[in-house]
């Protein structure tokens, strides 16, 4: 193995790490900031959803630095893990009773 390959090697796993360290920034950004967790329930077009998945790569970044809200997918509240799992987009809102304090602030 020569040094280029060598180095190349160190690299990429420097950047894997950083790549996992981000995402795991950006989901703990969406849980205190924003109040999405596993469990989280959400209205969009009034209906409630229970969230199943958060996507970090597709918050922006606003004027300010902070981030906006991610896009996310969940299932009807209430179908017992039976349910379809519909993307919600970034139209939603957290229901009142998951919302950390602070929240959206």
């Amino acid at each position: 193995m020569d040094y280029g390959d060598s180095v190349q090697k160190v690299l990429l796993r420097k950047i894997q790490k950083a790549e996992q360290d981000l995402m795991q920034l950006k989901l703990d950004y969406c849980r205190f900031i924003f109040g999405l967790n596993h469990r989280s329930k959400v209205v969009s077009n009034g209906v409630t959803y229970q969230v199943r998945s958060v996507e970090v790569d597709s918050m922006t970044r606003n004027e300010d630095g902070s981030f906006g809200k991610p896009e996310v997918s969940g299932v009807v509240d209430g179908s017992e893990g039976t349910g379809k799992v519909t993307s919600l987009g970034k139209d939603w809102e957290l229901t009142a009773v998951d919302s950390p304090v602070g929240a959206g602030h």
